[in-house]
């Protein structure tokens, strides 16, 4: 970053807002076609009933289950980012945190949208809000929906709080450069920014408190969601491996995303100088590093159902290694092609065999190859969230009780819906604010190049 002045860096990422390339119509093109088809979804669950989604006794908990905590897993790695290698004074952070703290936030309130339509009368979700009413009730404080509410609601009211802070020295950048009613919102939002050495202090003290306190959140708030499941004595579930796991898991698919979002910004934008190889393979070297502990965790798995000698243990695993049957599949008596098992080797290449060709310097230093592992990673971790909800609902203590579980078109496109309403949020968020955070931009600038060229 030798060669870049400060007035580089100005140019640079705010003309991300003012001359985007046709690339970039096209994805907001797809993103808000699949987010029409998730409110279309939606609004037909609405208006027949739940009903209308696989969800059946006994798997109580189907796609939107898993989407909830593949999303909440998602915005983990904006706040690792953030706080976490904020703290550890890790160079390589500075282009990628504003994109990350952002996917954080969206991911978060896609997240959120999970709970409401699995209770199915979304327009009574604020019975889930602990407050004094009139009918002297109060929330059933054991419930994992509960813990949800709290858990979500604490992670997104410091991921807003931490990504409007670092946005105020930016947003003061764009109202200087701005004219019109585009002057008048940014000064707004600058909340009186001069640039003094007064707010600096109080800035970078302030931005240091909420990074301190953020940082248990990527610990705190994923083992929460893992106590929806560890808690109860499903098989599969009553395990105390859980908690880790999870937190392992949300940091190596939210890296993930990461990478399947700033590798387009990088080259729709024409952001290489910023964005650089370093940085990528500085990301590559943390999901390599997380997907070994997630692999440890799924052979730990598999190791202590067989060592534990419990029978329903070990008679789920190999229901998810083998499957053993095939309610309506088309693939009836093909065993290791029944759908359960072609779920749990998905998860498994996805998640342990795609990310090691990133022990290779070549590989880390290909775009291509980074985008494409990125996606795989991201397939197999919201296999992983299926066959840990559907698998161990499927196979209960009592073979009396053991069902089926397929998903409906309307649970598809509410998924894709999903998507498309997170990426359509990221996408607009680019137009409207620096995706890159300009300030911090400028501290890399060596001090001989600050000002040379200035106003070139």
């Amino acid at each position: 970053m030798s060669a870049i002045t400060y007035a580089d860096v100005n140019r640079d990422i705010l003309k991300t807002m003012v001359r985007p390339k046709p690339a970039y119509y096209l994805l907001i093109s797809g993103s808000l076609f699949a987010l029409l088809i998730g409110g279309v979804s939606l609004a037909i669950q609405t208006d027949v009933g739940l009903g209308l989604s696989g969800i059946s006794h006994p798997i109580g908990w189907g796609f939107y289950i898993t989407n909830f905590v593949f999303w909440i897993g998602i915005g983990h790695a904006g706040t690792l980012i953030s706080a976490v290698l904020f703290l550890t004074r890790a160079p390589w952070r500075n282009p990628i945190y504003r994109a990350a703290e952002a996917m954080t936030v969206f991911a978060v309130m896609t997240a959120g949208l999970f709970p409401l339509i699995h209770v199915g009368r979304t327009w009574f979700a604020y019975w889930m809000i602990p407050y004094p009413n009139q009918r002297m009730l109060w929330t059933n404080f054991k419930s994992p929906l509960e813990w949800d509410v709290f858990a979500v609601s604490t992670y997104l009211t410091i991921s807003v709080l931490f990504f409007i802070i670092g946005l105020i020295p930016d947003l003061a950048a764009m109202r200087d450069s701005a004219t019109g009613t585009r002057k008048k919102i940014y000064t707004l939002l600058s909340l009186g920014w001069t640039n003094s050495y007064q707010q600096w202090l109080h800035y970078m003290r302030g931005y240091l408190l909420l990074a301190a306190f953020s940082t248990p959140l990527v610990f705190s708030v994923h083992s929460i969601v893992s106590f929806d499941f560890a808690m109860s004595f499903l098989p599969g579930w009553h395990t105390t491996i859980f908690p880790p796991y999870f937190v392992a898991g949300a940091i190596f698919s939210g890296m993930a995303m990461v990478l399947t979002i700033v590798i387009p910004l990088r080259k729709i934008f024409g952001l290489e100088k910023f964005i650089t190889l370093h940085v990528l393979q500085s990301s590559a070297r943390l999901i390599l590093f997380t997907s070994f502990i997630v692999g440890y965790a799924y052979m730990t798995e598999l190791f202590m159902a067989y060592y534990s000698g419990n029978h329903f243990e070990r008679s789920l695993f190999y229901f998810r290694l083998f499957g053993e049957f095939s309610d309506g599949a088309p693939f009836r008596d093909a065993h290791l092609f029944s759908w359960p098992s072609l779920a749990f080797w998905t998860m498994i290449f996805c998640n342990m065999i795609s990310p090691l060709p990133l022990w290779r310097w070549k590989i880390r230093n290909n775009i291509y190859a980074l985008f494409i592992i990125s996606i795989f990673i991201n397939i197999g971790m919201w296999f992983e969230r299926y066959n840990i909800i559907v698998s161990s609902l499927q196979r209960d203590f009592d073979p009396y009780v053991w069902g089926s579980y397929w998903p409906t078109i309307i649970e598809a496109g509410i998924t894709l819906g999903s998507f498309g309403f997170f990426f359509t949020l990221f996408l607009l968020f680019i137009r409207a604010m620096p995706s890159m955070a300009i300030a911090e931009l400028k501290e890399s600038i060596p001090a001989p190049m600050k000002h040379k060229k200035a106003h070139s």
